[in-house]
């Protein structure tokens, strides 16, 4: 049967007596006894079952097993060494990995940055990405299948976010609308105009809110399409299908057949979604990460 290995200790004694080749040498640079240190050597003989020292009036020798336990526990306790202080370095955020859902219509803007800047500060944590719609983000986030995310609002109330900024927010309408050479819009200016929208059961929250802005600005928009996504949006923006109200950065989505108008008094919040009482040691210097990324990545962005 295998023999149960010793613990790190008593390897660590008989390694040191190893190197001191003296019982009293050995229990004066652990700051033990010596009649303590004798005891741990013989409950290490008895589990190894065979002697491994040899005492005489010149010193302590290893005998042949004794050599192979020395040359042994030295590298062992040079891994153990290693290994704690890769747990130590991981308390703060160091030889971990991160996974992190970032919403769709931002991924384009900040996932390069922010894995750039994560790369260059922490090389040891390794980020787990995923670009993903605001309804598996958030169920992501639930089931713990992600750590953190990069959204904006979700409206709801079992996850905490924290604001990391915004940025303005634009009507995207066809490149010959007669609004389109406007410097800026309200959103009181759109009543006649046919809008595209995501679909409501995308995220219900956020529709909520749409209807609470359309009701603040008098009116009730007709929508007369509606697609999956932000590309989508401005795909049939381009075909001259309607308008649509988008966050400012989804400019670098399309660059041809739209013009984008900023929308006055609109901003769009950028958070940082968690599950409650989240830890995970890899938090903080990736919060810090986004924060320094973000500016460069959102040309208007502005700090909370």
């Amino acid at each position: 049967m295998p023999t149960e290995p010793p613990d790190l200790r008593l390897l660590r004694s008989f390694v040191v007596i190893a190197e001191e080749r003296s019982i009293t040498r050995a229990a004066g640079r652990l700051l033990i006894a010596q009649q303590s240190l004798s005891a741990q050597m013989r409950t290490l003989e008895a589990r190894v079952g065979t002697t491994l020292l040899e005492r005489s009036s010149r010193g302590v020798t290893l005998t042949p097993v004794g050599e192979v336990l020395r040359r042994e526990a030295v590298e062992l306790l040079r891994h153990a060494q290693q290994a704690m202080e890769v747990v130590a370095q991981s308390a703060h955020g160091e030889h971990l990995e991160l996974r992190v859902g970032i919403l769709s219509s931002l991924a384009n803007e900040v996932m390069p940055p922010i894995v750039r800047l994560m790369a260059d500060r922490h090389p040891t944590v390794r980020l787990q990405t995923a670009d993903l719609p605001i309804g598996e983000l958030v169920a992501d986030l639930r089931g713990g299948s992600l750590d953190v995310a990069i959204s904006r609002p979700p409206l709801v109330e079992d996850l905490d976010t924290d604001v990391l900024g915004s940025e303005g927010v634009v009507i995207a309408l066809p490149k010959d609308h007669r609004l389109a050479r406007k410097r800026r819009l309200r959103l009181a200016d759109l009543a006649d105009e046919h809008w595209v929208m995501t679909r409501r059961e995308s995220w219900p929250p956020w529709h909520r809110k749409y209807d609470a802005d359309f009701a603040a600005a008098g009116y009730q928009p007709r929508v007369d399409r509606r697609s999956t996504t932000p590309q989508g949006l401005l795909a049939l923006v381009a075909a001259g299908a309607g308008i649509t109200r988008l966050a400012s950065s989804a400019r670098s989505l399309r660059t041809g057949g739209v013009r984008f108008v900023p929308l006055d008094g609109e901003r769009a919040a950028v958070v940082l979604v968690t599950r409650p009482g989240a830890a995970h040691p890899a938090l903080a210097p990736f919060r810090a990460a986004v924060l320094a990324a973000l500016p460069t990545a959102i040309a208007d962005f502005q700090r909370a």
